[in-house]
C-alpha cells in the first residue's frame, strides 16, 4: 500500500514576485509539515492574475516569466522532494500563456498552457494546445488551469493518458455579473465545486483544486481548494479561506476500488460521439 498525502493550496498571490515567492516557501513548509507528497499551489501564484476580466488594462498585465526563469530553481530547491505545481504567466515568443509547471528538487517533471480562454483572455494570453500527463514520484499526474476544467474533454484527454491525479490550479473567482451577497451562494462558487466533483467522478480518478483567495481588482476570489476522490467525494477542503487542504490517501488502490465494477474510461464508445460542434 503507498499512502501518500497531497495538499491543495488556497491563498492569495499578487504581481510582486518576492512576495510571491515567500508565500509559496511558507505552503511548502506547511505542506513538508503535514507529510505532504503533492502539493498544488494556484494558478498565477508568480505574479498573481488579471486585474479586470471585462477590459484587462494591457500595461497592468501579470509578469511574463521565461520557462528557464531563477524563481523556478528556487521553487525546486524548495521543494525537494515534494512534487510542487504552480501557476505563472509564461513568455513563449510574441506570445504569453496562462501556464503551470510541476516540478521536485530534481527539476521540472511536466508542463501545461491553458487551452481554454475565456473571452476576456484572449486579449492577454494565447492558448496552449495540448493536455498530456506525466510522471512523478507521487503518480502520474496532469494539469489544468481554470477554465479548463469546465470541458469534460480535458480532464478525459488527461484520464486516457494514464493520469490517475489531475491538479486543477484556478484563480477562479465569483460571479462577476451577479455577485451573491455570501461566497457560498455564489453561482461561480456551485459551478467550481460541481467541476471538481463530476471530473473526478466520471474519470474516476484523484482531482486536486487549487484556487486563489482575497480580491483584485472587482474581483473576489473563491479559495475553495479540496482533494476529491475517484467516487467524486471531497475528501478535504479549506471552503473560502486561505489554508491548506490535505488528505492521505492510496492513490492507486482507490482508483482500483473506483473501478472495480464501472470502469468508465473502459466502456467508452467514441465511435458514437460527435468529437467537434458543427
Amino acid at each position: 500500500m503507498a499512502v501518500t498525502r497531497i495538499a491543495a493550496a488556497a491563498a492569495h498571490f499578487g504581481r510582486d514576485l518576492d512576495y510571491d515567492l515567500g508565500r509559496i516557501g511558507k505552503l511548502v513548509a506547511d505542506a513538508r509539515e503535514a507529510g505532504a507528497g503533492l502539493l498544488v499551489l494556484p494558478d498565477a501564484a508568480l505574479g498573481g492574475y488579471l486585474a479586470d476580466l471585462r477590459r484587462p488594462d494591457p500595461d497592468a498585465l501579470p509578469p511574463a516569466l521565461e520557462p528557464d526563469h531563477p524563481l523556478f530553481d528556487k521553487i525546486a530547491a524548495l521543494a525537494r522532494d515534494m512534487v510542487v505545481c504552480v501557476g505563472y504567466c509564461e513568455a513563449g515568443g510574441d506570445n504569453r500563456y496562462n501556464a503551470a509547471v510541476s516540478l521536485t528538487g530534481d527539476g521540472v517533471l511536466g508542463r501545461h498552457r491553458k487551452v481554454h480562454l475565456p473571452a476576456a483572455e484572449v486579449t492577454a494570453y494565447a492558448a496552449g494546445d495540448t493536455f498530456a500527463a506525466f510522471d512523478t514520484p507521487v503518480g502520474r499526474v496532469g494539469m489544468l488551469i481554470d477554465y479548463d476544467k469546465t470541458f469534460p474533454e480535458s480532464a478525459r484527454t488527461l484520464a486516457l493518458d494514464g493520469a490517475e491525479i489531475v491538479a486543477c490550479l484556478s484563480a477562479w473567482p465569483a460571479s462577476i455579473t451577479n455577485q451573491a451577497p455570501k461566497l457560498s451562494q455564489d453561482r461561480q462558487s456551485r459551478l467550481f465545486d460541481l467541476y471538481d466533483c463530476a471530473r473526478a467522478a466520471e474519470n474516476q480518478i484523484v482531482v486536486v483544486s487549487s484556487n486563489q483567495t482575497g480580491a483584485v481588482g472587482g474581483m473576489r476570489f473563491l479559495g475553495q481548494a479540496k482533494v476529491v476522490g475517484p467516487a467524486g467525494n471531497i475528501l478535504a477542503r479549506t471552503w473560502a479561506k486561505a489554508g491548506l487542504a490535505v488528505a492521505e490517501l492510496d492513490v492507486a488502490a482507490e482508483i482500483a476500488a473506483a473501478r472495480r465494477v464501472l470502469r468508465h474510461l473502459d466502456e467508452l464508445r467514441p465511435a458514437t460521439y460527435r468529437t467537434a460542434a458543427p
